[in-house]
């Protein structure tokens, strides 16, 4: 099963309410599945900075000293934002790599749920509702946003396994569906040097599309190859730091739908996703074509 919701905004003045949004459409895909729930926010661009997100299961320790931690290992402050069992590590952007590097031997269990410049993924197991009200995430604002409530079929329930998946700066994917040649592809992928670290099939999609980019595709080319090289049945919805991007295998038997008006572009699972959405009565809805690539940029 699994819902996917996704929200890309036109109009500046809908910002404050994306993460309100978004919760509101997630929570109505939640018996689409109910172990796990994440969202990807991209927000505001700070200014000659970039950000880790990090989750720990162990947060009152393992946050405790980390940003003095950090900021000895790389040699410049670093900033500290805690929400719940996530915390967002502001440092410039020359350090990220550095910073990122560096947190394996400083903590032995954190997760870095995603690095970029604009991108924030919170992900937990539970219902949609509890993830988002842990969180707060009713309360962020953005430009774009990506969420997802999972039913696990190839991987365990566990905040590792859930959706949104990041391998690449300021990118994320989710995915509702199966891939059958995902270990083929991570054999590879490794060889390649492109980071995975959890044995969920949407890693391994998202994994592909930064391998292909590094490569020099774009989004549109990268998701373009992906229908002839992942195979399996998918819807795939993947956010990058301006864009919004969705695409579904040649069978597409997976439901989707999507809606445009002139303040947004919306995915659902379902059109009851949809429903409370400023102006919905007069958006285009349609249902995406099987292999066919939409995209759209800030």
């Amino acid at each position: 099963m699994c819902g996917i919701v996704g929200l890309f905004l036109k109009d500046k003045t809908l910002e404050p309410k994306l993460g309100e949004m978004l919760t509101e459409m997630l929570i109505t895909m939640t018996d689409r599945g109910p172990d796990s729930a994440g969202i990807a926010i991209y927000g505001a661009d700070g200014d000659n900075s970039s950000k880790l997100t990090v989750q720990s299961d162990n947060a009152d320790a393992d946050f405790a000293t980390l940003a003095d931690d950090l900021s000895d290992a790389i040699g410049t402050p670093v900033g500290l934002r805690r929400n719940d069992t996530h915390a967002i590590l502001d440092m410039p952007h020359d350090k990220l790599e550095e910073a990122r590097a560096a947190l394996a031997n400083l903590r032995d269990g954190l997760r870095i749920m995603s690095a970029g410049d604009v991108i924030e993924i919170y992900k937990e197991v539970g219902l949609p509702k509890d993830v988002a009200a842990r969180f707060n995430v009713s309360a962020m604002g953005g430009t774009h946003g990506i969420g997802h409530t999972r039913m696990a079929t190839e991987s365990a329930v566990t905040t590792e396994g859930a959706h949104p998946f990041s391998t690449g700066t300021d990118q994320c994917l989710v995915h509702n569906g199966s891939l059958s040649n995902h270990n083929s592809w991570r054999r590879k992928l490794k060889r390649e040097g492109v980071r995975i670290e959890s044995m969920n099939d949407t890693e391994v999609g998202a994994a592909y599309l930064t391998w292909k980019m590094q490569n020099g595709a774009s989004l549109g080319e990268a998701l373009e190859s992906s229908i002839d090289d992942l195979d399996g049945f998918f819807n795939f919805v993947v956010g990058t730091k301006d864009g919004f991007g969705v695409v579904r295998d040649p069978i597409a038997c997976k439901p989707a739908v999507m809606a445009e008006t002139d303040q947004y572009v919306a995915f659902g699972s379902e059109y009851r996703a949809l429903v409370n959405l400023p102006g919905i009565e007069d958006a285009k809805v349609w249902e995406p074509e099987p292999a066919t690539v939409y995209f759209w940029n800030h």
